[in-house]
């Protein structure tokens, strides 16, 4: 994907010419990515320094994916397209020619997949047009979403990397959806900041008037090891920038970010993308936040209107409070946009503040419900429910819920829940 980037003065040359002068302190606009500028010096046969380009491998040419695949008497043969290189100059290269055995045994996957899918046991000399066109178009959007993935850890803030993948069919990445990693204020709303912090030497085991958990009348939320002691329905106090403790202070966990790598992957029963953990997760340990456009609750009811007739929403009521701002995630918000429902979810949600004393403004953080294996799914109750058990229970209780997947008062669609769990409710709304 082409980048609007500064790019640093490039200077080529004919592989027989002098060297160009270089032009210190100089930098251009550059419509081009650096894999597409490297295509091109080498499509003309010129020489860059800063882009690796010389004489030894000028004439060495990137394969992109393989298209087509073909066997005679003497050898296997593949349809190639150069990176940087239009598909009308795709070549059929040897096997003993070409420098890619990950895309080789890629290719060869999709293809064993296709011809399960048509009971075939055996890969054909030559392959027809309905299975060439189909690995085609699986390259495609594999290539599609590698370019995406790049982008998102590209603009990710925290330590967790995310991967993408899709082997259930065509759809590549989504449109209109940009990766954020923290609340964006709409207009008109304003982020009240922390005035004072802590002085603690030790947060967890000194806590000067209670810390900052203290200083709100509440207990410290986290344990030694950064997980979550206190029960649903009560807030989260972390220390600010305005403290004197250390980055590393154990009351410090949201902030930090996304730990764990976490995959955006396609569902294979209708459910669209969903979020699938890498690592192992223990109990009670936080996941990600819920991130998203910060709009009112008046315009949170105009624009569901909107996403109730394409079929989706991701409106969440920050009604901690009071019903006043509503968290929007559908074009601007994080890997928590992709996290689908359930009616056993093994998220949970927690009201968090850090810098900002609004409290009508908290942040929402997902922590784990229990232990979740390497590979399993995220999920989170899109209808959660505070039940006030609690007599030191504070604001936020039974009204917690997902709003535009609305609550009761905005309700105006029957959504079917798809989730599978043994105590599905059937419906969502």
């Amino acid at each position: 994907m082409a980048e609007n980037l500064k790019a640093p003065a490039i200077c080529c040359s004919p592989p027989s010419s002098p060297a160009a002068v270089s032009v210190s302190n100089c930098s251009v606009p550059c419509k081009m990515s650096w894999e597409e500028l490297e295509a091109l010096c080498r499509r003309e046969k010129l020489l860059c320094k800063e882009l690796g380009v010389n004489r030894a491998n000028v004439k060495d040419y990137d394969v992109e994916f393989l298209c087509n695949y073909k066997k005679n008497k003497e050898e296997e043969l593949y349809l190639v397209k150069w990176r940087g290189f239009p598909e009308s100059e795709n070549t059929w290269e040897p096997k003993r020619n070409l420098k890619c055995p990950k895309l080789m045994k890629q290719f060869h996957l999709d293809l064993d997949q296709v011809l399960r899918r048509h009971k075939r046991r055996c890969t054909p000399k030559k392959l027809d047009k309905e299975l060439a066109s189909f690995l085609l178009q699986k390259a495609k959007v594999r290539q599609s979403l590698q370019r995406w993935e790049a982008h998102l850890n590209k603009t990710r803030n925290h330590p967790g990397r995310i991967f993408v993948i899709n082997e259930v069919d065509f759809e590549g990445p989504p449109k209109n959806f940009t990766y954020i990693n923290n609340y964006k204020v709409g207009q008109g709303i304003i982020l009240d900041e922390m005035a004072v912090g802590c002085e603690c030497r030790n947060c967890l085991e000194e806590p000067l008037n209670g810390c900052c958990p203290g200083a709100s009348l509440h207990r410290m939320a986290y344990n030694d090891k950064g997980q979550v002691r206190i029960r649903p329905g009560k807030p989260i106090y972390e220390c600010n920038s305005q403290c004197s403790c250390s980055p590393d202070c154990p009351n410090r966990v949201v902030q930090k970010g996304i730990q764990f790598d976490l995959c955006i992957f396609k569902t294979e029963n209708g459910r669209g993308w969903g979020v699938r953990t890498l690592q192992h997760i223990k109990k009670n340990t936080f996941v990600m936040e819920y991130v998203g456009e910060i709009i009112t609750t008046d315009e949170a009811e105009r624009r569901g209107l909107v996403y109730d007739r394409q079929g989706s929403t991701y409106l969440f009521d920050l009604d901690y409070v009071e019903d006043v701002y509503t968290v929007d995630a559908a074009h601007l918000g994080n890997i928590s946009h992709f996290v689908n429902h359930s009616c056993n979810p093994n998220l949970q949600v927690f009201n968090v503040f850090i810098d900002n004393i609004d409290e009508r403004l908290p942040r929402i953080a997902l922590f784990s419900t229990r232990s979740i294996r390497a590979g399993e799914e995220l999920t989170f109750d899109y209808k959660m429910q505070i039940d006030p058990v609690d007599t030191e229970s504070t604001k936020m209780d039974s009204s917690f819920s997902l709003a535009g997947l609305p609550s009761s008062p905005k309700k105006r669609i029957r959504v079917e829940c798809r989730c599978g769990s043994d105590s599905c409710r059937k419906y969502l709304f």
